[in-house]
Formats: C-alpha cells, structure tokens, sequence
C-alpha cells in the first residue's frame, strides 16, 4: 500500500452522480484545507455508506445545522477509484473517521485516503446519498440488480422469463 493521504477534518464531504441515469457514475468528494479529493464509488457502496452513517448517527447526540451546500465541485475527474470503504467513531474527537483504499489487483499497491467528518457533515451526506441511490433505476425484486427499461436478465431466473409481480 502506497502512503496514507490523510486529509484530517473536512471542510466538505459530498457524494454526486455525472452522467444520465443507468450510466450514472457515483463520486464522492472531500475538501480539505490541502485540496480536493475526488473519488469514484460504485452505487451500493454508497447505499451501504449511507446506511451505516445512519445507524452510527442513530447512536449519538442529533446533529446541528446541516451543511446545505452540497454540489459537486469541478474538478469532476476522480483520483481513483475506491475499493474499500472502513468507517469508525472516534469519541474523544467526536468525529466519524473514514478510511478509503484504491481499487487495484490483489498484486499492486494502490492509494489509500484518510479523512474526518462531522456528525453534521455525515448526516447531509447520508441524506443526499440516499436521495441519489433512489433516484435511479428500481431495483429487481429478485436479484436486486437495476431493471433496465430496455429489458432484464435476471440471473435468479436465468434471464429466462420475467420476475413475477
């Protein structure tokens, strides 16, 4: 593993989505006094994500005010994209610590991402997090995959007839 980029408390941290729904790309942004990272994330890390800072936040005091500004900002281009995904709470900085590693080959070293987020700052990205993942394409009711509106194989059906409603 190369060295830990660890950009400490954010002043920001933000999820959005590029491109049309079906062929979105998720990314995940984090702004630090040193610069702007920019992360692309697969959609159920941030469903997964989302979830999990809830029932952490579930756990501890309610947030204050949210940060409201939540847009990506340019540049868009992700660093790399992540493989892994380790949150935690440290209680005696009061601040939910992540841990983001590059999705590389089992025999290659990749990046890896340290940063830290408010409760307030965890709470907004959960919400918008949640927002977008519901936004796009339904999931199957079988397989969980997206329907496509052009059609579905469903592994769990072998693609053979369709889910039954």
């Amino acid at each position: 593993m190369s060295p830990e980029l660890d950009l400490g408390d954010l002043d920001r941290f933000t999820v959005g989505t590029e491109g049309p729904v079906g062929r979105r790309v998720f990314l995940l942004q984090c702004r630090a006094s040193s610069g702007l990272l920019t992360l692309k994330v697969e959609k159920q890390q941030v469903a997964v994500l989302a979830e999990y800072l809830g029932r952490i936040l579930r756990d501890l005091d309610r947030p204050a005010h949210l940060p409201e500004d939540l847009e990506l900002e340019e540049p868009l281009e992700p660093h790399w994209a992540i493989g892994t995904l380790g949150v935690t709470y440290d209680d005696v900085l009061d601040r939910i610590v992540l841990v983001a590693e590059e999705l590389v080959p089992e025999d290659e070293d990749g990046d890896m991402a340290r940063f830290a987020v408010t409760r307030e700052q965890a709470a907004a990205f959960a919400i918008r997090a949640t927002s977008l993942v519901e936004a796009g394409r339904p999931p199957c009711p079988l397989c969980g995959l997206p329907l496509d509106p052009s059609g579905h194989e469903c592994p769990r059906t072998n693609g053979h007839r369709p889910p039954i409603t």
